[in-house]
């Protein structure tokens, strides 16, 4: 059974960082694109950014790219985002989830591709 745990949300004033962290047991990520995704109170879910299983071309959405960064770490089955100048807007529940059998140098931006999924962490921005 495929388990994803993350980790690194939290309370944080406006213009702070927090890195988030996706850990991934049950399954080897090394061959499965990754994803982050949001869902703030009263919305549907978005993404975030997502990542190919080679690292290359990584994707973000227009509203945090540039202060966000997604990663990756095979040998460690774990998925990182790097959130710097956080703003009240970026205040939801962060999701990591797996896309398996994603071809090379690919990944995709929308929810329903991906096949397994964490339970989310907690990030609130207070302005």
């Amino acid at each position: 059974q495929v388990q994803l745990v993350e980790s690194g949300g939290g309370l944080v004033q406006a213009r702070g960082s927090l890195r988030l962290s996706c850990v991934v047991s049950g399954r080897t990520i090394s061959r499965d694109a990754m994803g982050w995704f949001r869902q703030a109170p009263g919305k549907e879910r978005e993404f975030v950014a997502s990542m190919s299983w080679s690292g290359l071309r990584p994707y973000y959405a227009d509203s945090v790219k540039g202060r966000f960064t997604i990663s990756r770490d095979n040998a460690k089955n774990t998925v990182y985002l790097q959130m710097n100048s956080l703003k009240p807007e970026d205040t939801a529940v962060y999701y990591c989830a797996g896309d398996r059998d994603r071809p090379y140098g690919s990944s995709s931006r929308t929810s329903i591709e991906y096949d397994y999924w964490g339970q989310g962490t907690q990030v609130t921005v207070s302005s």
